[in-house]
């Protein structure tokens, strides 16, 4: 692999994501999933004025099919199942942007360090990796929230702590791969100090592949925050999120079956478009541009 060095030894950065941005906007999945999540967060952020009160109760108007006041009907308390599932998408996108922020940020950082610094430190941060992985993620953030208690902080702690492994030890491989790329080679000789070699040449490669792997893995975070709602390990009643409305709805699904339709047709979407974006990343990513 070979870098365009510019200036004083830094690799030229701007050409690989450039071409990556034209190759995207031409693949169709992308423009899909991106209008898939551009519309939920729009919903997200502007929804939320538009509806009602989503913790309002009607006990006179409990479980009402969907109609022109009620275009998703009601819950056995009466309450607007659109109103909760325009609130639920704000929370359950929170979330998991949360998740994926700190994550992503663990992850590339002990993956770059232990890179780096090698020896004893680069063998601590492998084996902390080993053990992550060696054990179940979801069974681990079980665990955390069982002894932290129920609640959306401790559930987005919980999947924040148990999901950046996989992601450093992909990380850490590119970066052992970076030290021996031409620009990196040059720089040395240079005298370029290890801070500068680190921040200008190796982490923007890392970044992006970095970036691109943890997008794979958003779609299967979003469920699992769903999941451990559903189990009321989340956000705790009266509060909208996705999962602990498909739960609540579980008692009266026999007579309400539209119950189902906001939150369920909520994560469809979600994972169906980050599943798109993430396929079109991986389908229009150029190992050698990006190197």
């Amino acid at each position: 692999m070979t870098g365009l060095l510019t200036g004083a030894g830094r690799p030229d950065t701007t050409t690989a994501p450039a071409g990556l941005g034209r190759r995207l906007l031409r693949h169709q999945g992308f423009v899909v999933g991106l209008i898939g999540v551009v519309a939920l967060l729009i919903v997200a952020v502007v929804g939320p004025s538009l509806v009602g009160d989503p913790d309002a109760t009607r006990f006179t108007e409990q479980l009402l099919p969907p109609s022109a006041r009620f275009p998703l009907g009601t819950d056995s308390a009466g309450r607007d199942v659109l109103a909760r599932t325009v609130y639920g998408a704000r929370v359950s996108l929170l979330a998991a942007l949360v998740v994926f922020a700190i994550t992503t940020t663990i992850g590339i950082t002990v993956g770059v360090t232990a890179a780096l610094a090698g020896g004893r430190i680069d063998a601590f941060l492998c084996r902390c990796c080993d053990v992550m992985l060696g054990l179940p993620s979801l069974v681990m953030a079980l665990a955390i929230v069982g002894a932290l208690g129920p609640g959306l902080t401790n559930l987005v702690l919980a999947m924040s702590l148990t999901g950046w492994a996989g992601l450093a030890k992909l990380c850490r491989s590119l970066a052992l791969d970076c030290r021996h790329r031409g620009d990196v080679i040059a720089a040395r000789m240079a005298g370029v100090s290890p801070t500068r070699i680190a921040v200008g040449h190796i982490l923007p490669s890392v970044l992006v592949y970095g970036l691109i792997s943890a997008t794979l893995g958003l779609g299967e975070t979003v469920l699992g925050l769903a999941g451990m709602s559903f189990l009321g390990l989340g956000v705790q009643p009266p509060t909208a999120e996705w999962g602990s409305m498909l739960n609540s709805s579980r008692i009266d699904l026999a007579v309400a079956p539209w119950l189902l339709i906001g939150p369920g047709v909520g994560l469809i979407l979600i994972v169906t478009s980050v599943t798109l974006i993430s396929d079109a990343l991986r389908d229009c990513v150029d190992l050698k541009e990006m190197s």
